[in-house]
């Protein structure tokens, strides 16, 4: 994860995030579903987003220089301080919006891998910008305010354990 980590500058300026998000794949958000068995029970982790609070899986725009699997672990790691395997395979996808300041919404295709959870940290860096918890698969549906999650989420909780 660290290598994965490393290959990203945390210290880009704007400015250079602005011209990255031009090369992004227009309005395509990769997401990791972390999962885990808990007592015979299985869990999901949601985040809280950064300005509205809303509960959602960690996404963020297609790192360029990564695969797709790789840039959900990273995000999972960024947003909720998961260690963990993203499998390769996209697990689903779903319509959703991304906010911006001043009301904007940005509609937004998010690409779902399923991501196999080794170990989390209470360091990352995102801690003290949002909520993490790991929820029961129904609860997690229940606090999902997006319903094409509670879609992705309905699926994984039809598998077997």
């Amino acid at each position: 994860m660290a290598q994965l980590y490393s290959a990203i500058d945390s210290r880009t300026s704007w400015f250079q995030n602005l011209l990255l998000l031009f090369r992004r794949p227009s309005r395509l958000q990769i997401a990791a579903l972390c999962h885990r068995l808990r007592d015979g029970e299985r869990e999901v982790l949601l985040v809280t987003t950064k300005s509205t609070h809303r509960w959602i899986l960690p996404k963020g725009w297609p790192i360029m220089s990564l695969k797709a699997h790789h840039t959900a672990a990273v995000e999972a790691f960024e947003e909720a301080g998961v260690i963990g395997n993203a499998q390769k395979k996209p697990f689903a996808s779903f319509q959703s919006h991304k906010g911006g300041e001043g009301g904007l919404q940005l509609r937004t295709e998010v690409l779902v891998f399923l991501v196999d959870v080794e170990s989390t940290t209470s360091s990352f860096p995102d801690k003290d910008e949002r909520d993490v918890r790991w929820l029961p698969i129904q609860e997690a549906m229940r606090l999902a305010g997006d319903p094409g999650l509670v879609k992705v989420l309905r699926k994984l909780e039809n598998l077997p354990n």
